[in-house]
């Protein structure tokens, strides 16, 4: 075959590459579009959580639970002794939404430190953590600022964010929940 019928050939396959290029795709529902995926299910009344700092005045962690007060309209977070600590009003939320991260366990990253053995395969040792992450503008008090809990697992995560976020009246866009300006 002389180079001049190679090339040739070359050409009418890239064209046929080409044209199938082309077609039409297919339409799929837009994900982020009200109404596309099921809600998940509710979250249990209250869930246990570790606070992360973020709300003036509460520079510590601290585990404890939150709860979704409906009657009060209100995300309101106890202490191990069921005291409230504080709560923060669904109308001052401005954004919500849920982050994951991979982290290396303090077990792990001990023995990746010490000369054995393990501490090769300590190195490749992580774990997931959720976070629900809030931020907030309160009118009355003038307190802006974002805040974190850490959750239990993914389920819990995603009830707990879109029960908070339609009770807030935010607007999903694209993995988070914001309020629209007016």
């Amino acid at each position: 075959m002389s180079k001049r019928n190679l090339a040739a050939l070359f050409t009418i396959l890239s064209f046929c590459f080409a044209a199938a290029g082309q077609r039409p795709r297919a339409i799929t529902a837009d994900p982020t579009q009200p109404g596309t995926t099921a809600p998940p299910p509710a979250p249990p009344s209250t869930v246990t959580a570790k606070y992360e700092g973020g709300v003036f005045g509460y520079p510590h962690k601290q585990t404890g639970t939150l709860t979704i007060d409906e009657s009060s309209g209100r995300l309101t977070f106890r202490d191990e002794k069921r005291k409230e600590l504080f709560s923060i009003p669904f109308g001052s939320l401005t954004g919500a939404y849920g982050d994951v991260h991979s982290v290396q366990p303090k077990a792990a990253s001990v023995i990746s430190n010490v000369p054995t053995l393990l501490a090769l395969p300590a190195h490749f040792v992580k774990t997931k953590v959720r976070y629900l992450t809030l931020q907030f503008d309160d009118p009355d008090s003038k307190v802006a600022g974002t805040t974190s809990f850490k959750l239990e697992n993914q389920q819990i995560l995603e009830s707990v964010l879109y029960a908070v976020a339609t009770k807030a009246g935010l607007t999903k866009r694209g993995e988070a929940y914001v309020r629209k300006k007016d």
